[in-house]
């Protein structure tokens, strides 16, 4: 999101951090066991506790008036019994064995009054899972690994020896950046019309990573209000500098200017095969979105469409059956462009509008992704399975095979979760349950979890690299 943090901020008045435990030994044996059937997040029935928090309640939650979805017992409850931390060291770790991968990664956690602690690391899940339950923090973001432990950094000779050496490619998608184009709603606001965009710029990326560039592992995560973001796994992803960053954000990259009115999508012909495709995935979501829901011409604001015409014989034309018409609906207007041109009110050619009209429905559709988050390799992004603080909606991975199905107003909240544990009821009171089973959680998380296991299986014995070349073999190449 454009409001990342992305500089360092002083900590007077944040609470302390737990120390960090790079000695800790841990039974991996018993913590990281390579058979999925058998994985299991930390046992719910017995919380692992410092000694801090050992006078704390145990890990139940009642909602009431004054309830804050961020308040820290809400937030304690929600480390303790729902946060997947096993899934997600094994995800940034990229191995069930602990690794400089997790143990060199920074994140940065947001306490109230927007106090930022950075460098934070941490050598295992379990001790994360400790600092995050001691001390609650609302909103918990992810850096890059570093070239050394992110805690240790001002105890070095050279400031240079501490750098960052990897971070997954991310992007970020958010509806802000649709409002110029948007009517169903505005600002903070969403509905299952707008977040049709969301869904187009999912699949119009995501597909380019995958064919063009020859990336296997995107995953992505809901930001819990108005926008999804994409986390690249992939080695040859994370181990991108900025500039190589920068020339796929710019491969990606159609819109130019602001939202003044101006036309904003100027590209040679014949278009790029990328741009083709892109075009076959976005069309039928112009006619269903933009034309019949979006309804973006209605009445005076037709005079943009007009502005995107590049023939001003048919703009008159076209501006005077419509003044005698004003509430004549944006799919009638579109209609409107080649009957009126066909009628003899056209100077330029018919290859000519037909282009144009391409730029108008790439302006309307087209990914509208947020530079600024994804260029540079230090750059911080929200965490997934994170608590919203204004929604109490969870960070959740998408689905890709159900992308159209996601719905981001039918993602559970904290509150619900917690009450769902609560409430439930098992037919086996024998079996190991985890909480988040108990909720409707799960899906998310058996998402997640595959997902882990995909990635670690190419990344055993640095496979995955060697595999990436011979599948994709046209992918391209930096």
């Amino acid at each position: 999101m454009k409001s990342e943090p992305t500089e360092d901020v002083a900590m007077d008045d944040a609470p302390s951090p737990a120390k960090a435990e790079d000695t800790v030994k841990v039974d991996l044996e018993d913590l990281f066991d390579d058979d999925d059937e058998d994985d299991e997040e930390f046992a719910s029935s017995a919380p692992v506790k410092s000694e801090q928090e050992a006078s704390q309640p145990a890990a139940t939650f009642k909602m009431t008036d004054k309830s804050q979805y961020s308040d820290p017992d809400v937030m304690r409850a929600f480390y303790q019994r729902l946060f997947p931390f096993r899934f997600f060291f094994q995800w940034l770790n990229h191995s069930v064995v602990p690794s400089p991968d997790f143990a060199h990664r920074e994140f940065a956690f947001t306490f109230a009054n927007d106090v930022l602690q950075r460098y934070q690391s941490f050598s295992t899940a379990d001790t994360m899972r400790k600092h995050c339950i001691q001390y609650t923090p609302p909103r918990i973001d992810i850096g890059p690994v570093y070239s050394t432990n992110p805690r240790d950094r001002k105890t070095l000779r050279k400031a240079s020896a501490f750098r960052p050496i990897s971070r997954e490619l991310v992007f970020d998608i958010d509806m802000n950046d649709y409002d110029d184009i948007r009517t169903c709603c505005t600002g903070a606001n969403i509905c299952q019309k707008c977040w049709t965009f969301i869904t187009m710029a999912i699949k119009v990326v995501d597909v380019a990573l995958r064919d063009d560039f020859g990336f296997k592992h995107i995953m992505w995560v809901y930001s819990g209000r108005r926008g999804a973001h994409a986390w690249v796994c992939d080695k040859r992803a994370r181990e991108m500098d900025d500039s190589k960053r920068r020339a796929v954000y710019g491969y990606l990259e159609l819109l130019r200017g602001g939202d003044q009115g101006g036309k904003r999508v100027n590209i040679w012909r014949p278009l790029h095969p990328h741009l083709e495709r892109s075009l076959d995935i976005l069309k039928e979501h112009f006619q269903r979105t933009v034309l019949a829901e979006q309804d973006p011409w209605a009445e005076e604001n037709a005079t943009h469409l007009l502005n995107l015409l590049p023939d001003e014989k048919l703009r008159v034309a076209l501006q005077k059956k419509w003044e005698s018409s004003p509430s004549r609906p944006s799919a009638a207007k579109w209609a409107d462009i080649d009957s009126v041109a066909t009628s003899g009110a056209l100077s330029k050619t018919p290859k000519e509008l037909k282009e144009a009209k391409q730029d108008i429905v790439l302006e309307y559709t087209y990914p509208r992704l947020d530079a600024d988050v994804g260029k540079k390799l230090n750059h911080l992004l929200k965490s997934p399975f994170v608590v919203h603080p204004a929604t109490g909606r969870i960070c959740v991975p998408i689905d890709l095979r159900k992308v159209e199905e996601f719905d981001p107003l039918s993602v559970p909240k904290v509150t619900e979760l917690l009450a769902e544990i609560d409430e439930w009821q098992g037919e086996d009171a024998e079996k190991k349950i985890q909480d988040w089973e108990k909720t409707s959680l799960k899906p998310y998380t058996e998402y997640f979890r595959a997902f882990v296991v995909n990635l670690l299986k190419d990344e055993k014995d640095n496979g995955g690299i060697k595999r990436e070349h011979e599948d994709n073999g046209s992918a391209m190449e930096f």
